[in-house]
C-alpha cells in the first residue's frame, strides 16, 4: 500500500499509461493480423497497403513507449521478409 503522496501519484500515472499502452499494443496486433490475412489472400496491392499501415503503427507505438524501439524494428523486419517472400513467389 502506498504511504506517500508521491507513491499514490505514481500508481495513478502507471495505471493511466497502462490503459493507453494496452490499447496501442492491441491496435498493433490487429493491424499485423490484417497484414497476415492479406498475405494469405496473396493480393500484392493489399499486402503493400497493409504493410504500410502496420509499419506506421509499429513506429508510432515505439515512439509512444508502448513497445520498445527494438521490438518495433524486429517486427517490421519480419513483416517485410514475409511480404518479400510472397512477392517472390508471385
Amino acid at each position: 500500500m502506498a504511504h506517500t503522496n508521491q507513491q499514490r501519484k505514481r500508481i495513478r500515472q502507471t495505471e493511466k499509461a497502462n490503459v493507453k499502452h494496452t490499447a496501442t499494443r492491441s491496435r498493433v496486433a490487429t493491424l499485423v493480423k490484417k497484414f497476415e490475412g492479406a498475405l494469405a489472400a496473396a493480393k500484392p496491392e493489399q499486402i503493400a497497403s497493409a504493410f504500410k499501415v502496420a509499419m506506421g503503427e509499429l513506429a508510432k507505438a515505439a515512439q509512444k513507449g508502448a513497445i520498445t524501439k527494438g521490438a518495433a524494428s524486429r517486427k517490421t523486419s519480419r513483416l517485410a521478409a514475409k511480404a518479400k517472400k510472397v512477392a517472390a513467389k508471385a
